[in-house]
């Protein structure tokens, strides 16, 4: 368990690093990173760190387009942790 939580810790972390250099570059003019690059980190159990990224950094916070991806890739992880709980181990 300590494992899964130290991984969904670094995927997070990554995610809104990713973020923060997406909103440097932008405010810089420089080429940018790429919306699907984006979604793509926030796939593997890292959507807290996708939105603590748009509020936190006001990043890609007006598009409607890309919210709406971000908030399925939340529900979809939403759901899987909600059917992958019971088989989770018990804490000690």
């Amino acid at each position: 368990m300590t494992i899964l939580l130290s991984c969904l810790l670094f995927f997070n972390l990554l995610c809104f690093l990713l973020f923060a250099l997406d909103k440097r570059k932008a405010q810089r003019a420089q080429r940018r990173i790429a919306e699907n690059t984006l979604h793509l980190a926030t796939l593997p159990g890292a959507a807290p760190g996708a939105w603590a990224a748009i509020w936190l950094l006001h990043h890609k916070n007006r598009k409607a387009a890309f919210w709406g991806v971000t908030l399925g890739l939340t529900l979809l992880q939403g759901a899987a942790l909600y059917f992958a709980w019971p088989y989770l181990p018990a804490p000690l």
